[in-house]
């Protein structure tokens, strides 16, 4: 996207006051260092495990990089917000309930000292957030950083792909894309395209972004997206435009103009293309394959039918890889369960409700519909990713919609000062009278 991203806008020109008509001006006291630790958060959510890249990565590499970024961003943020100033947030005290179950769980060191490691990082992320509230304060700033980080990871996948057709698209994943310079797996990938195209979206739909800088972020991540044939993300991208957009519709001309243009094509796409959407949708997989969920289900039956003591029903087992028995366990809801029993359950069930109902009060605005948007994405997607109950990108996407739905920091109003009173001169005073 042309010059927005780069000055306060998706990529957009150098007007960094946002003295063009409809553009969303840069907050006051904003530091460009929180924009590089919001990245650094991002850096550290991508994961250390996935398809093997064009040169081999170590995993403690990885992982060495991933946490030294989580390090840096708190190490960042405490520097910038010395004085511990931070706003009231519900997501971020969920969070921090969250976390204090999470300890709870994994003090029993059932899931071995490594549950007490993602205790330590889930608390560093915590109190990042926590320092990062200061600036949360319903406007766009974190929306444009959010794209631009993610843009420039989806940029890295570009360059695989580029470089090593075959790496980028190995049989091992069933010809799908994946990360061959960073091991990032296909629904990573989906998942990072879907979110940006629908803020992109949004922020056009608003006039806060121009046509060619909004098609630079759109075009190539749709192709990235098609690429992963990552079915979450594509159906989490339309059901949440849908509700974003429906709560534009009454307050936005252009909200039901791109509306009505939207419904026409896709019935359009879906009469002409049929067969070549149901072959993408389906993957090649059988049908008792994927009403399984591509073996979701085994694992998700297998682990409900595990039998538990009542603290492990409470609590869970302790912070883990979110996988049950060696297999992943790819839904939120369950991973919780099994890390953090019915009480992490709980407080992720409490997350998107009170995220959600405070979007629904608020009323019809831009940053509303951003939010509307994420928290839909994220709650379809925690039916066949895992996340919510963790640090990941999920986590993050819930941030920034709490970001948008902050209310705007009051500012004190300007004091006038006193004018000292000036002693008159008694014959002057006289003269005056006279």
């Amino acid at each position: 996207m042309g010059g927005d991203l780069r000055h306060g806008g998706l990529p957009g020109t150098t007007d960094p006051a946002g003295t063009r008509p409809g553009a969303e001006p840069r907050p006051v006291g904003t530091p460009r260092i929180v924009g590089m630790v919001w990245g650094l958060l991002i850096l550290n959510t991508l994961g250390s495990t996935g398809a093997k890249t064009i040169i081999p990565l170590p995993r403690s590499l990885i992982q060495m990089v991933t946490m030294g970024a989580l390090v840096a961003a708190f190490a960042l943020a405490l520097a910038v917000n010395a004085r511990l100033r931070i706003r009231a947030s519900a997501y971020v005290l969920l969070l921090t309930l969250l976390l204090v179950a999470s300890v709870i769980s994994s003090a029993h060191l059932e899931s071995g000292f490594g549950a007490l490691f993602r205790c330590f990082r889930l608390a560093l992320f915590v109190g990042t957030l926590w320092l990062l509230s200061r600036w949360w304060d319903g406007g766009l700033t974190f929306v444009r950083h959010h794209i631009r980080m993610y843009f420039a990871v989806l940029g890295s996948v570009a360059a695989g792909l580029a470089v090593s057709p075959g790496a980028a698209l190995p049989d091992l994943y069933g010809g799908r894309l994946v990360g061959a310079l960073w091991p990032l797996t296909p629904p990573q990938i989906g998942q990072y395209a879907a979110v940006i195209i629908g803020l992109t979206v949004l922020l056009l739909l608003g006039r806060r972004t121009d046509r060619v800088s909004a098609a630079v972020v759109i075009v190539p991540s749709l192709v990235l997206l098609a690429l992963t044939h990552t079915r979450t993300a594509t159906l989490g991208l339309l059901l949440g435009l849908v509700l974003a957009i429906g709560s534009l519709i009454l307050t936005s001309t252009a909200a039901r103009r791109f509306f009505t243009w939207a419904v026409l094509c896709a019935t359009v796409a879906a009469v002409g293309f049929a067969s070549a959407l149901q072959a993408w949708f389906l993957r090649g997989q059988s049908k008792e394959n994927f009403s399984s969920l591509t073996g979701r289900a085994k694992v998700w039956d297998a682990l409900l039918a595990a039998p538990r003591s009542t603290s492990e029903q409470l609590f869970g087992v302790g912070l883990g890889d979110k996988s049950f028995n060696g297999l992943p366990i790819d839904n939120s809801w369950l991973a919780a369960y099994n890390e953090q029993g019915l009480i992490g359950v709980t407080l992720v069930a409490a997350i998107i409700i009170v995220l959600g109902g405070v979007a629904l009060l608020r009323p019809p605005s831009l940053q509303r519909a951003c939010a509307i948007f994420l928290i839909s994405y994220c709650a379809i997607a925690s039916y066949t990713e895992a996340g919510l109950g963790d640090a990941s990108p999920y986590l993050l996407h819930l941030a920034l919609a709490a970001s948008l739905l902050a209310a705007p920091a009051e500012t004190a109003p300007l004091s006038t000062p006193e004018v000292p009173r000036r002693r008159v001169p008694r014959w002057a005073q006289r003269s005056e009278a006279i």
